[in-house]
């Protein structure tokens, strides 16, 4: 493994690294994200609470990409239900495996804490992304249905 695919467990040390990727990854993808001034405090609360963590890949001082994911209680198995809010590799690293590590290792660490489903929204016009999460065993078309399933969403102020 090289060290830009070492991943490791973000802490809230790391909150700076991390709110510094989620502004490269929105304007990247042109999509609206909050300041980097909003996001670190974000950040340090969310690497501080039990409920959620963050993956870095590669060296803490220069990550080549970052995995976010929140964890909640729910009705339909024991362990909470996990949420990849976020899955990010720098632009000219992707294609080398650090994607798919990051993701192996959010499952993993879901599952070691006692996780018993992710979910992942994906754009329906990214088809890349769909493809990748369909190659790691993720479906927007239960078993035994021949339906897709479908987020919605739904703002209740301005502070997201």
């Amino acid at each position: 493994m090289t060290e830009a695919h070492a991943i490791t467990l973000a802490t809230v040390a790391d909150a700076e690294v991390a709110a510094r990727l989620q502004v490269d990854f929105a304007v990247e993808f042109e999509t609206p994200t909050p300041a980097y001034e909003q996001l670190l405090p974000r950040f340090r609360a969310l690497l501080a609470h039990s409920s959620a963590f963050v993956l870095l890949s590669g060296p803490p001082a220069d990550p080549t990409g970052y995995a976010v994911v929140t964890l909640r209680p729910t009705v339909y198995c024991d362990g909470p239900l996990a949420v990849l809010d976020e899955l990010y590799v720098v632009p000219s690293l992707r294609g080398g495996g650090i994607g798919t590590m990051l993701l192996r290792r959010a499952v993993d660490e879901v599952i070691a804490r006692g996780g018993g489903e992710m979910h992942i929204n994906v754009d329906e016009i990214d088809v890349d992304a769909r493809r990748f999460y369909e190659r790691h065993g993720f479906v927007n078309i239960e078993p035994g249905t021949d339906y897709r399933m479908l987020c919605y969403l739904r703002e209740l102020d301005d502070r997201c």
